[in-house]
């Protein structure tokens, strides 16, 4: 172990929190870790040490992060018996990073509970997916005090490359909301336009790179169009989990007394997804609900 490490903490090691667990693996920073079912191998055949519960993790680690899918989920890792609060007690200088994607208003009460233990909260919602995890370079919207945010930089430098301090706790995850909002959005206009250029006889291959070069040009049609064409929609980031996203986008909405139409009408697009047994397609899969309303998928010979 390096003299400039760490005892650090990470639990929930699915899709997302596996490789940036092994980031701060990589990076020479001891690990505790803990997750719901089995640890993966790439994070088992590692030097980290597997804690049975979350409160085993806090006890022992000075910065503890969580990668879990939803509000609840975090709320029981957090508070649950056995939970993260319960191991803070007693200690002081301890920071929760919170790196799931949960509801705004939640997170400003979580981060209350979590310093009447005394201890500093940031909540950290992370966009890139899978490619962006195993790659190092997430987008991380972080929320909370400056000086915690100051220590715990250096990790997110570890697992992610657009690093910003929003503002204070709650509005990382409310920056996380308005990115899938506009994720949801374009990966919309993506299928509509593909599905267009298809039905019309053009090769979608060509029509992509061709507006590739030009001012529709987006990570979405760079990554997702592709996935659209050659029907590869294993996840990715599932369905499932962009529908939790854009119903905390329209509660939240609702309580602003905003209107988020077409926020909606892609999440009518998700349930239509859903419906038809996709809740663990990737998102870009949104293209089968525009298809099956055409009756005509991307890449058939028209007519």
């Amino acid at each position: 172990m390096n003299a400039s490490s760490l005892k650090l903490g990470f639990i929930g090691l699915g899709i997302m929190g596996a490789p940036m667990c092994g980031h701060l693996i990589s990076a020479g920073h001891q690990l505790f870790v803990n997750t719901h079912g089995k640890v993966p191998a790439s994070i088992a055949e590692t030097s980290a040490t597997q804690c049975t519960t979350a409160r085993g993790v806090a006890e022992r680690a000075d910065i503890i992060f969580v990668m879990v899918p939803d509000t609840p989920d975090v709320e029981k890792v957090l508070f649950g018996e056995d939970g993260v609060a319960a191991g803070l007690k007693g200690s002081t200088g301890k920071i929760v990073v919170d790196m799931s994607s949960i509801s705004p208003v939640a997170t400003k009460e979580f981060a209350k509970r979590i310093e009447a233990v005394g201890a500093q909260y940031l909540d950290a919602p992370v966009s890139g997916g899978e490619v962006g995890a195993k790659n190092g370079t997430l987008s991380i919207m972080i929320g909370g005090p400056d000086a915690a945010f100051e220590r715990v930089k250096p990790l997110f430098e570890k697992m992610g490359k657009n690093i910003t301090l929003v503002g204070g706790n709650g509005d990382g995850q409310t920056a996380k909301v308005a990115n899938q909002i506009i994720v949801a959005l374009n990966i919309e206009a993506v299928a509509e336009a593909l599905l267009f250029a298809s039905r019309a006889g053009a090769d979608p291959a060509r029509v992509r790179e061709a507006l590739l070069g030009g001012f529709a040009s987006s990570k979405i049609l760079e990554v997702h169009a592709e996935r659209m064409i050659k029907r590869t929609f294993d996840p990715g980031f599932r369905i499932a989990l962009h529908q939790k996203d854009l119903n905390l986008a329209l509660s939240s909405a609702r309580q602003l007394g905003v209107s988020l139409p077409n926020t909606a009408m892609a999440q009518e697009l998700f349930n239509t997804c859903v419906a038809h047994g996709g809740a663990a397609w990737d998102h870009s899969g949104m293209v089968r609900a525009l298809e099956k309303m055409a009756n005509f998928e991307i890449g058939q010979k028209a007519e």
